[in-house]
This record gives structure tokens, C-alpha cells and sequence, in this order.
């Protein structure tokens, strides 16, 4: 490219240049020559007035010499007697003293002017300036070599002018492509810095645009992966429980090595959707897409318009998880406040939260720990709360990282934080007054719940404390 730009120019140039060069160098030698051919007729013109006032040879010839000091000026006296070496042509001369003409034309060897002046007793004589070709010519070369450097320099300058705007247009181009093929090679955190023409730069930008927001993208099909896969835990903690009752049985084995079987290959799904997040050439690039992007990157992103009724899901959930808690002795609390509790969220996703909380403390609590779940609603937002009587959370801040725990994936609390999130909520992690963690989710109140809150009523409480006796 940077050649052809540079042809371009020159042959652009060069046209340019000849198309002024060419009647510019005319026009000089024209108006030499007629510079030359204007003095020559005025000294003649000049040297008339002496000679209506004397025609004597030496007079004329000082004067002649002092208005041209070539010796080109030649005077013909009506004698037939010449002052000085004539060039004009005999017919010439003869013209100009019968027919009293005034002359001035090209002869061989220069430029002739004959000038006839009328003597008293009507007599003609003859002025006669004779300019040779090099008095015609004298600096025209010198002009013509003048225009042609500074033709030449025009020339070179244009060419070096396209080939640095052809040389930022290349490199410009170089690295655009270059930056595509490596992010297609998924290094993720490839970026352009906009250089060159304003298309080339709009180009760049609309690439660093581009690759972001793939980023972006791609972290957030990853986290629907991990949350999907990790919402699986829910039943395969059911089949666990229920292949521990078939303790004893022939099948129990074989129940027993399937589920640790399935465990494990979800475990691996969960740190296979995770690992663009911490490692490899797309880690970066997924990290700072995931903090940008944190409510656009939960299951809820689906369930924006959604509205659902948080208390009737809780307890839903709650009854599920009772009938395992039963089976390992778990003492089970349930309160939920009889206000309504509408959250901009699916069924699904608020699920999903109670799962993973509640999961928690089945995977995380040995058999027999007791705990509890409310559902408390304020003036701005509906609190769900999972407390334990287990050993707690010892690092609060760092369990909402993904990952940062021993033998866990870190999603559960994350998909409640995020959850929460989307709705315009928070989550807290602390030490609750049973010993072990006390986890708040605040999901704020959907904006038609805000108006006004409703008929205050009294929390109906239910639940086992202590459990049952089977």
C-alpha cells in the first residue's frame, strides 16, 4: 500500500508540475526576449534626438557608446556612411531609409531594430541596434533550473508525505488485523490503541468495543453454566440422603458409587466453566467482565419483568429441605411474615438462592446441627435470613469469593449475592446468635410493593424445633 500511495502521489505530482512547468518556462523566455527586444528600441529611440542636432562621427559615437556599451548601436548616415559594424540586412536597411519604416524582427544571429530619422533637407538616416541570441536568452536556463529543483522538490515532498500517511495507514492496519487474529485465537484481553486516519481509528475503537463487550459475553454464558450446573447440587444432595437409608440393601453400593461418580463429574463442569475466570489468556479479561457485569451475570438476567411472591418460595424450599433435615436429625426453624413480599425475580431464581443457602448448610454442617430460615419484610426490601448452629464461616469477606474456600466452589453464595444483586439488593455474611453463620439476603421490594406497605399481620411460624419424632 505504502507503494502504491507513494505512485500515486508521484505520478499526481508530476502532472501537476509539468502542467505549470511547462508554460511557466515559455512564458520566461517570452518575456526576456522581450525584455531584451524593448531595450534595444529604446536606446535606438534614445540615440534619434543626436542625431536631428548634429551628424558629426564622433559625437555620434560617444553618444552610441554611452547609451549601449556592447557597441550593438550603429548609425547610417544619409551619406551612405556607417558608424559602427552593421548587421541588418542590406533589404532591410534599404526599406527602412526609402519607406522611413520602422523595423524590428528576427534576423540570423539575433534581433534586428532599425529606427529611420528624418534629417533637415529630408534626409534619412538609420539607427540600428543589433541583439544577438544570448542577450535574448540571458538567464533563462538559470530560471528554467530554478523551477525545475523546486519542481523536483514538490515531487519528493508529496511522495514523503504519502509514504508516512501510507506508513501510519499500514502499521494502523498491521495491528488491527494482527490484534484479530490473536483475539481469535481467545486471548481475550487483546486491545488496539486507534491510530491513523479517522476511519482507521473509528475501526479500532469499534474493535476494543467489540472485544469487550465478548468479554463480557463470555463471562456471563460461563457463570449461567457454573449456576445451572451448580443448582444441580440440590437433587444429587437428595439421592445422597436417600441412598444412606438404603444402607444395608444390595443396591446401596452400587447407589452409593453412582452418586459420588455424578459429584464428582459435576464438579468438574462447575471448575471447567470457571477456569476462563482465573486462568489461561482469557483470565484477566473474565475477571474485570465479571466485576462490570455483576447483574447481568446470574440466572435472573432471563428473569427481568418477573415478579414473584419470596415468602411462598421460601417455604416451598424450606418443605423440601425439612423432609431431609428429618432424616439427619436436623432441628428446623421456619418464620415467614405474612406481608407481601413481591421481588423482581422468577420463582426460579429466588429457588435457586434458597437452595444454595440452605445446600450450604447440609454440605457444610455435620449431621444433627440445627438451623433456621426467615423471611422478615421492611419498609424497602424483603430480608431472607439462614442461620446454623454450626462452626460458622471463619473469613466472612472472603467466603463471597468464588473459589476461595476449602473443598467448595464458592457459587452458592455468589448466586445469592448476585441475585440480590439484580434486584438492587445486598448480602451480608456475620456470626449469628446460634454460634454458627447467619447469612442476609436483602432482595429489594418490586416498585409496585413500594407505593405503600401493606396490612402489618403476625409472622406465622412453623417448622420442627427439635425435629420430629419419627
Amino acid at each position: 500500500m505504502r507503494r502504491s500511495l507513494a505512485g500515486v502521489a508521484l505520478a499526481v505530482t508530476s502532472m501537476v508540475a509539468l502542467s505549470f512547468l511547462i508554460p511557466l518556462g515559455a512564458l520566461v523566455m517570452s518575456l526576456v526576449k522581450e525584455q531584451s527586444v524593448t531595450a534595444a528600441e529604446q536606446r535606438a529611440a534614445a540615440l534619434a534626438p543626436v542625431l536631428t542636432l548634429t551628424t558629426d562621427p564622433s559625437a555620434l559615437r560617444e553618444s552610441a557608446a554611452g547609451l549601449d556599451a556592447s557597441e550593438h548601436l550603429v548609425v547610417h548616415l544619409p551619406d551612405a556612411q556607417t558608424l559602427g559594424d552593421t548587421q541588418a540586412p542590406a533589404k532591410l536597411l534599404e526599406r527602412a531609409q526609402q519607406g522611413r519604416e520602422s523595423i524590428s524582427q528576427k534576423t540570423p544571429g539575433g534581433w534586428i531594430c532599425l529606427q529611420p530619422v528624418v534629417l533637415p533637407g529630408d534626409r534619412v538616416a538609420v539607427i540600428e541596434n543589433f541583439v544577438p541570441d544570448e542577450e535574448l536568452t540571458r538567464g533563462v536556463r538559470a530560471s528554467w533550473a530554478v523551477m525545475l529543483l523546486l519542481a523536483v522538490g514538490l515531487v519528493g515532498g508529496s511522495v514523503l508525505v504519502a509514504d508516512r500517511l501510507g506508513a501510519k495507514v499500514v502499521d494502523s492496519s498491521k495491528k488491527l488485523a494482527q490484534a484479530s487474529h490473536t483475539l481469535g485465537q481467545g486471548n481475550l484481553d487483546t486491545r488496539v490503541e486507534p491510530m491513523g486516519p479517522k476511519e482507521l481509528r473509528d475501526a479500532g475503537v469499534a474493535f476494543n468495543a467489540m472485544a469487550h463487550r465478548m468479554t463480557e459475553l463470555l463471562a456471563i454464558e460461563r457463570e449461567l453454566v457454573a449456576d445451572l450446573s451448580h443448582r444441580l447440587r440440590t437433587p444429587l444432595t437428595a439421592l445422597h440422603l436417600a441412598s444412606e437409608r438404603m444402607a444395608g440393601t444390595p443396591e446401596s453400593a452400587r447407589v452409593e458409587a453412582a452418586v459420588h461418580a455424578l459429584e464428582s463429574e459435576l464438579q468438574a463442569i462447575i471448575a471447567a466453566a470457571r477456569t476462563p475466570l482465573a486462568v489461561g489468556p482469557m483470565g484477566h479479561g473474565m475477571r474485570s467482565a465479571e466485576t462490570s457485569v455483576p447483574r447481568k451475570a446470574t440466572g435472573a438476567e432471563s428473569s427481568e419483568g418477573c415478579r414473584s411472591e419470596a415468602a411462598d418460595v421460601v417455604r416451598r424450599r424450606t418443605a423440601f429441605w425439612a423432609v431431609l433435615a428429618e432424616q439427619q436429625d436436623r432441628p428446623c426453624a421456619l418464620e415467614i411474615t405474612q406481608e407481601p413480599t413481591a421481588v423482581s425475580l422468577s420463582d426460579d431464581d429466588i429457588a435457586a438462592v434458597v437452595d444454595a443457602l440452605i445446600g450450604n448448610v447440609f454440605s457444610h454442617t455435620p449431621p444433627g446441627t440445627a438451623f433456621g430460615v426467615r423471611v422478615v419484610r421492611t419498609a424497602q426490601a424483603v430480608e431472607l435470613i439462614v442461620e446454623d448452629s454450626g462452626p460458622g464461616i471463619p473469613e466472612p469477606d472472603r467466603a463471597l469469593s468464588r473459589g476461595s474456600s476449602t473443598g467448595s466452589s464458592g457459587l452458592g453464595l455468589d448466586i445469592a449475592r448476585r441475585a440480590a444483586a439484580v434486584t438492587g439488593g445486598s448480602m451480608r455474611i456475620a456470626h449469628g446468635p446460634r454460634g454458627g453463620a447467619h447469612i442476609t439476603v436483602v432482595f429489594a421490594l418490586a416498585p409496585s410493593q413500594l407505593s405503600g406497605r401493606g396490612p402489618r399481620g403476625s409472622r406465622r411460624r412453623s417448622g420442627w424445633w427439635p425435629p420430629r419424632k419419627r
